[in-house]
């Protein structure tokens, strides 16, 4: 991939990037996530900031994909009022569930915490968290009746990264901390220290069954 288009081609924007934009996507291209998670650059949305940046990730094993998800970063250098800051992260991570935890009653304060609790782990800063966490079932019938119920969690989320030197937010830790959250959704135990491989970001994969 021709890595000046990715982080200038998915703007949204005629121009070209500031450079507070171009070293936060840089971090995130640099970003070191556990083997298990494969991420890679996406289309980002074109209207919701002058300038955009997405990614999509899975945490795999074998051919299944555990859990999914995107993350997109959005920057206005004329700041926003809403996000009380020039950066916005906003995510959809997305999950199924065994039987005896979609049926907690408590699973939906569990994954938002899961959430905050990963950018707290990694010692990050931010501001104007907001979000859902939805909860759904799936029951087959008909020709499908032989399909088991099935249940899945959204947790939809956004937050204002705190900018740092030269106003630019630390986005690969943020990546991490996401990374952290789509690792926890997905049942993967807590990674050890070291167990970490460089991302790469290729050309986005086909669409993928679920």
């Amino acid at each position: 991939m021709d890595e000046q288009k990715g982080a200038e081609g998915d703007t949204g924007h005629g121009g070209a990037p500031p450079p507070p934009f171009r070293a936060a996507v840089d971090a995130l291209r640099g970003a070191r996530l556990r083997p298990q998670i494969e991420a890679e650059s996406t289309p980002a949305p074109k209207r919701l900031a002058p300038y955009a940046y997405a990614l999509e990730a899975a945490v795999v094993d074998g051919e299944e994909d555990l859990a999914d998800g995107r993350l997109v970063l959005l920057h206005d250098p004329a700041g926003h009022d809403a996000w009380r800051g020039t950066f916005r992260l906003v995510t959809l991570v997305r999950a199924e569930l065994e039987p005896e935890m979609a049926a907690d009653p408590l699973l939906p304060d569990v994954c938002w915490s899961w959430l905050t609790g990963a950018l707290t782990a990694r010692g990050l800063s931010y501001g104007e968290p907001s979000g859902t966490v939805t909860r759904a079932s799936s029951h087959y019938f008909g020709g499908l009746s032989a399909r088991p119920a099935a249940s899945q969690i959204e947790i939809r989320a956004s937050w204002t990264p705190r900018e740092g030197l030269g106003g630019v937010p630390d986005t690969g830790t943020h990546l991490v901390a996401w990374c952290d959250l789509l690792a926890q959704v997905a049942g993967l135990p807590p990674a050890a220290p070291g167990d970490a491989s460089v991302v790469t970001l290729p050309q986005r994969r086909g669409p993928q069954s679920r």
